[in-house]
């Protein structure tokens, strides 16, 4: 992919400013901000002395008639432009340039912006991400001011999602009839973490798994499947058992085309401590193989190491004081753009710290990064 198919996508975006204070094409401002980002930038002024180091280099392919704008400049096109509009791009971008293979699975996740705090009452920005675990890419984003409001949320970005053909898994905050049936009317199967916020849905689940576990023969009709893992002093085995036994839940006629019920067992010894931990889950899939359902419940927690973990240490996202107007939302679909071409970038093991670094001081491998998601990649 070259730049100026990026540009194209940017330039999509309507431009908030006054016609007077249009120094700067707002595409260009953009992929600079990009750029600046996949080579370690981390706020305005970092921009604008990335933009002023390679200043030669970007006029070859972005507009700059007025030179590299400042970083206040910068800052207030972050903090006017509409985020909706910036996430659209994105979307677009990422529907392009990746192909989600039918039966993929896609995790759903929030994670709050720890310096976004503005004032007191505002809130902290948090980001609610659709991760694909196949791919291991970021494929939308929605805000929301708190955490709790993650209810309202979800439901926003299934609605901004091709499901058809996928698997989406959600914690239990996620765990709502409505994320239920959006996920079915969109074409996708869901599995869904239950907790004590669905508190008779939980005490259901949990009871069917209570009377197999008493009665051998209802207990060996149950799929089941053990995995184990040991190494650096600790051993982990999982367990876990599924059911079409989905009648016996007393509100299953309100959970759309809810179809089978999980348990997954987690036992881990570390220094020789033993601790053991139940989680339950409900599926839409017809009864699903033990097997999948475990493999589904631990790829979604890539969400976690695959994102979430990566922007705190190699984003330093926790850090970032961004927050004027909408510029720390839409500062964090630049981080989500970044990370999705540096994840994607051919000829390197390194990880992403060290990716950055080196698009930092070499325009061959900068480029080849952002080329990194062309034809699919």
């Amino acid at each position: 992919m070259s730049p100026a198919s990026i540009l194209e996508y940017f330039a999509a975006i309507p431009d908030p400013r006054i016609d007077r204070s249009k120094l700067h094409p707002l595409e260009s401002i953009l992929v600079l901000a990009l750029l600046a980002v996949i080579c370690g930038a981390d706020s305005f002024v970092g921009i604008e002395e990335f933009g002023k180091g390679k200043k030669k280099w970007l006029k070859t392919f972005l507009s700059f008639p007025h030179g590299i704008p400042s970083h206040d400049t910068i800052g207030r096109v972050f903090a006017m432009l509409d985020p909706t509009a910036l996430e659209k791009a994105f979307r677009d971008w990422m529907s392009a340039v990746a192909q989600l293979s039918q039966g993929g699975l896609v995790a759903l996740d929030g994670k709050t912006l720890r310096r976004s705090f503005r004032k007191p009452g505002s809130g902290f920005i948090h980001m609610v991400s659709a991760w694909s675990a196949q791919n291991r890419m970021v494929l939308a984003q929605v805000k929301t001011e708190e955490k709790s409001n993650e209810i309202t949320a979800i439901p926003r970005l299934l609605e901004l999602l091709n499901l058809k053909g996928c698997r989406v898994s959600i914690d239990a905050m996620g765990c709502q009839k409505e994320v239920a049936a959006k996920i079915i009317d969109g074409g996708g199967d869901y599995l869904l973490a239950v907790k004590d916020n669905q508190p008779t849905l939980a005490a259901e689940v949990e009871a069917v798994f209570q009377a197999a576990a008493e009665d051998p023969q209802v207990l060996s009709r149950m799929d089941y499947t053990k995995t184990q893992e040991k190494g650096h002093g600790r051993r982990e085995v999982r367990r876990c058992w599924t059911t079409s036994a989905a009648g016996c839940v007393s509100q299953r006629g309100q959970w759309k085309k809810l179809n089978s019920l999980v348990l997954i067992e987690s036992e881990r010894t570390v220094g020789g401590k033993t601790t053991q931990e139940q989680r339950y889950y409900i599926s839409s899939t017809p009864g699903i193989p033990a097997k999948a359902a475990l493999s589904d419940a631990r790829s979604h927690w890539g969400i976690e190491n695959g994102l979430h973990w990566v922007l705190d240490i190699a984003f330093r996202e926790d850090d970032c004081r961004v927050r004027a107007g909408h510029a720390g939302e839409n500062f964090a679909v630049i981080r989500h753009i970044a990370l999705n071409l540096l994840k994607s970038v051919k000829g390197t093991k390194v990880g992403i710290k060290n990716r950055r670094l080196r698009a930092a001081i070499d325009d061959s491998f900068l480029l080849s990064v952002l080329g990194s998601l062309s034809d699919g990649g």
